[in-house]
Order: C-alpha cells, then sequence, then structure tokens
C-alpha cells in the first residue's frame, strides 16, 4: 500500500484506476428542453433519500448536454439493462443524435423521453444542484417510477459493460 502526505491528493491517472474496480449501474439520464430531446449516460447514479424519495447523479460540468438538461422542467434516469450497452455507449458518445433509430423511445409524463427496455424509470422533477470540483451534483425529486421487475442491470466495471449474475 503506497502512503502519501495527509491533505495531498492522487493524481487523476491513479485515482481512475482505483474507481474502476468499483463496478457501478449504468444509467441514462433523459429531459425534453424547448421541444428538444437530450440525454447522457451515468454511472455515478445514486439513491439520496427515502423521505422525500431523492436520487443523484454527477455530470462533468463541461458536458455539451447538461445546459438542456438543466433548462429541463423534468428528468427521468432510465436504469439500463443488461442488454442496452450500445444504447449506453450511444449516449456517452459525442456528435450523434442520441435519439435517432436505433434508439427506442417514447415520450413520457410531461413529454420527458423515456427508453425502451430499460429496467426502471424514475420521472423527477430537479431539486438542487451543487457544484463539487470539476462536476455538479444533480438532485431530482422522484415524482412517478415505472418498473420491469424481471430486468437484469447494466453494469460498468473496468471501463466495459457487462451483465450481473446473482450468486446460487
Amino acid at each position: 500500500m503506497t502512503e502519501t502526505l495527509p491533505g495531498r491528493a492522487v493524481d487523476g491517472e491513479r485515482f481512475r484506476k482505483a474507481l474502476a474496480v468499483h463496478a457501478a449501474g449504468v444509467v441514462v439520464v433523459t429531459a425534453q428542453s424547448e421541444g428538444i430531446p437530450a440525454g447522457l449516460t451515468a454511472t455515478s447514479f445514486s439513491s439520496v433519500s427515502l423521505a422525500p424519495p431523492l436520487v443523484s447523479f454527477y455530470v462533468d460540468q463541461s458536458s455539451t448536454t447538461w445546459p438542456w438538461l438543466r433548462q429541463a422542467d423534468h428528468f427521468a434516469v432510465n436504469v439500463l439493462a443488461s442488454d442496452q450497452a450500445e444504447l449506453a455507449s450511444r449516449f456517452a458518445r459525442k456528435g450523434v443524435d442520441r435519439f435517432a433509430a436505433p434508439t427506442s423511445w417514447r415520450p413520457g409524463p410531461l413529454g420527458v423521453p423515456l427508453l425502451n427496455g430499460a429496467s426502471a424509470q424514475l420521472i423527477c422533477s430537479p431539486h438542487s444542484t451543487v457544484d463539487i470540483g470539476d462536476h455538479v451534483l444533480v438532485v431530482g425529486l422522484v415524482t412517478e417510477t415505472n418498473l420491469d421487475p424481471g430486468g437484469r442491470p447494466l453494469l460498468y466495471h473496468q471501463g466495459r459493460f457487462g451483465r450481473f449474475t446473482p450468486h446460487s
């Protein structure tokens, strides 16, 4: 184990390598602003509170999608299923129409884009945002949910997408 001086941060590459061993669920956050759908892939999704029902995710401050999401009155967190790795990659890419075919989606409550085939969808109203480091912490109040109880989650680990396999 390498020791460092108190108060000194590790370099970015070492930090990334350490985080890569943590498996994370994969979501696509979607919204509609000025009639235009927008969305991005996130692995930083988390529950925050049961009462009130709050969830959060982080987005890079330099994201070109964030300004569109920030303007929206509502957004959806689409919890991706294990067979949606290509969809996760598509919403992580720059310079593509993420909502064009082969993406399959429908307008949900208040016009929020919902991705077909997701294991769960949480429709949220913006609750709060906080700039932290080079990211923005986004907290949403969950106002509605859609569930596919049989779905298995898509995971992200060591820079790759994978599937959850339960122990027998």
